[in-house]
């Protein structure tokens, strides 16, 4: 068992009262209605230090580690999905430029929420397999022209900015950048176009496909890898994909609890042959391997995020608490819709929600089976 510090169960519970008396009304009327969280959401949790939790003091942060950053991932998945999904786009990402003012400025204006990023890595041709990225960039004195199509980029017109990943020479893991495209909240740069991409659940962010014409960025605005030298872009994407990982670990994890806790409730008010369900050893059984389940997800992400903390190498745990949390979060979402049986499978409840969000958490931040393949190349010592 993974025991927390009282600061750690502090926040934690902060954020467990943000999400019941205010995330989760907002996110029980928005989603069915597939609107984006609105800006009073957002701006709450910026005053809550959300979009800076492992950003530093000096920069308004609150300079603590993965660890925390997952505890409040899970509380703000339990409401919806999104929310948790939004701090992911700040919190120091974009901020690897060469000038260190811009960083810090960057740096302060995303603590402060008002410096959210869309990611734009994946193409309609690469998904998995990150490293045929197509999407050109050519350097042209001190600026870089860029032209491709990005697919999967969630949050991509109200962000203040968009990171985008593109080849600057051929190669495949090599030769790749990460160019950081500031713009204005509610709009897309010249030179970008966006269309919505449909999607069946993972409602409150607009996930979009776009197509970069032409597009001027500044050579200034390429993000450095740790040693100060471009020409990096997949390494710094494979650094941040084991972030992402714990982020949809934690993220599924709130999913299945929600679906747990709601399940829960209805088990205990719902009567039939003149008793609560919950009565019953069928739904007893049901519930008590669906807390199991999400019981030991949450270990699994605890303790890889303890050790991305201590900086060890933790690329396979990343990938363990990923897989086994994403899939827990199906199936206790499944067993959920069973407990509440026809009602279940209505948008009248929350369940079906947590089913579609959960069911998502397989796919992105690679699949379960890319994550299978990096578990079996570590017990394997393969490359």
């Amino acid at each position: 068992m993974t025991l927390l510090t009282p600061a750690q169960e502090k926040l934690r519970d902060e954020a467990r009262e943000f999400v019941s008396a205010e995330l989760l009304p907002v996110a029980n009327e928005l989603d069915p209605q597939h609107a984006d969280i609105p800006w009073s959401i957002i701006d709450r949790m910026a005053e809550l230090g959300y979009f800076g939790i492992l950003i530093d003091r000096q920069y308004g942060g609150l300079g603590l580690g993965m660890t925390e950053y997952c505890l409040v991932t899970e509380e703000l998945a339990r409401g919806w999905m999104s929310a948790a999904s939004v701090i992911a786009r700040a919190n120091g990402t974009g901020a690897a430029l060469a000038d260190p003012d811009r960083r810090a400025d960057i740096l302060r204006r995303q603590a402060a929420g008002k410096f959210i990023s869309a990611g734009a890595f994946s193409e309609p041709e690469a998904g998995s397999d990150i490293a045929a990225v197509s999407c050109h960039a050519e350097r042209r004195g001190d600026v870089y022209i860029l032209n491709g199509v990005k697919r999967w980029c969630g949050w991509a017109e109200a962000a203040d900015a968009i990171l985008i990943l593109a080849r600057t020479a051929p190669g495949r893991r090599d030769g790749l950048d990460v160019f950081l495209v500031e713009k204005e909240r509610g709009e897309f740069p010249e030179g970008i176009t966006g269309t919505p991409i449909p999607k069946i659940g993972y409602h409150g962010i607009t996930s979009w496909q776009l197509t970069i014409t032409d597009l001027e960025v500044p050579a200034s605005n390429v993000q450095l890898a740790p040693d100060g030298t471009t020409g990096q872009g997949f390494a710094l994407f494979g650094n941040l994909i084991n972030w992402a990982r714990l982020h949809t670990a934690a993220r599924a994890v709130g999913a299945a609890r929600g679906a747990l806790e709601d399940a829960t409730a209805y088990a205990r008010q719902r009567v039939q042959f003149g008793k609560p369900i919950s009565s019953f050893q069928g739904i007893k059984f049901r519930l008590a391997d669906m807390a199991t389940q999400v019981a030991a997800a949450r270990a699994l992400y605890l303790d890889a995020a303890a050790r991305f903390d201590a900086g060890l190498d933790c690329r396979h745990e990343c990938s363990m608490a990923k897989l086994f949390a994403s899939e827990a979060a199906e199936q206790v979402a499944s067993s959920a819709m069973q407990v509440l049986g026809g009602n279940g499978y209505t948008t009248e409840y929350a369940v079906e929600r947590h089913w579609r969000d959960g069911r998502l958490t397989q796919i992105f931040e690679g699949t379960s089976e890319i994550q299978r393949t990096i578990i079996a190349q570590h017990l394997l010592r393969e490359e």
